[in-house]
């Protein structure tokens, strides 16, 4: 096929030796079935941001780090130069959540390269060597919504114990080969320790699995997963080796709300008083 023009950069580099096929394209990228390197991969190329239909941007944005107070400031006030370097950080998101995530063992197509807008990476498989089915494209035994919940569940407490969130979870961006999911899309990503919203987020994540698998499994409905790997997360007692119910229970317990005025008031007076003794 004729190769993209995004793509010509990287097969005069020798980066892409050949561009097989289209493999699908989405409201942030077209992905290509490419040869690099002598092996079948995939090549994404993310669309301008004046193309694309992600809108939300700012709330998976905050805790990320930027190069310099330069760029931190065209950031804000959305000037032309902001507005590219804005792209870029969200581009850039993507390819360092797929190097971290893919080192702490969750389980993300790997990634090999990153040159102008362009992420080459692994072309996820089924057992014919096909590119693998997403999830929403299956019809699942009750016996396979429990394995593959059970499965996703255990990569997104990976994922917080690596720092971080999805932040867009579904059953739409996820891929299903011999061994089970594989999670795709992460330019969302966020840090789990510097994003306001990541509990919410993770909470969401994991609400969605649970409606798509609840579908073959109702009893997937009931659990609160979500809730339960967050308290344990914020609590610092979550490893990748908890072992989880699926239950969460809030506490109602009212705060007591004189004591601590009471307690305040105490420490301010014995303050005053070591104050005092220090002066005589």
């Amino acid at each position: 096929m004729k190769i993209p023009k995004s793509i010509e950069p990287l097969v005069q580099d020798g980066l892409v030796d050949e561009v097989i096929r289209p493999l699908k394209s989405g409201k942030e990228a077209a992905v290509y079935v490419v040869v690099s390197e002598g092996e079948i991969r995939c090549a994404k190329v993310y669309k301008d941001v004046n193309k694309r239909g992600f809108h939300k941007q700012h709330q998976y944005q905050e805790g990320r780090k930027v190069r310099n107070s330069r760029q931190s400031r065209a950031m804000e006030k959305h000037s032309r130069f902001g507005r590219q370097q804005q792209e870029e950080a969200w581009q850039n998101a993507e390819v360092d959540a797929l190097y971290r995530l893919a080192a702490a063992g969750v389980r993300v197509p790997q990634p090999y390269n990153f040159i102008e807008g362009v992420l080459l990476m692994e072309l996820v498989t089924d057992i014919h060597g096909n590119a693998a089915p997403r999830l929403n494209d299956l019809e699942l035994s009750r016996e396979q919504a429990l394995k593959y919940h059970g499965l996703l569940i255990k990569e997104v407490v990976r994922m917080l114990c690596a720092g971080l969130v999805h932040g867009d979870l579904s059953e739409y961006n996820i891929l299903v080969d011999a061994q089970g999911p594989v999670i795709i899309d992460l330019p969302q990503a966020v840090d789990a320790a510097a994003n306001n919203n990541a509990a919410r987020m993770l909470e969401r994540d994991v609400d969605n699995l649970a409606d798509y698998f609840g579908r073959f499994a109702p009893e997937l409905l009931k659990t609160q997963y979500g809730k339960e790997i967050w308290k344990l997360y914020e609590s610092g007692n979550l490893t990748t080796q908890t072992e989880l119910t699926g239950r969460f229970k809030d506490s109602n317990k009212k705060a007591d709300v004189r004591s601590v005025i009471r307690e305040i008031k105490d420490a301010r007076e014995e303050a005053m008083r070591r104050r005092y003794e220090h002066e005589e």
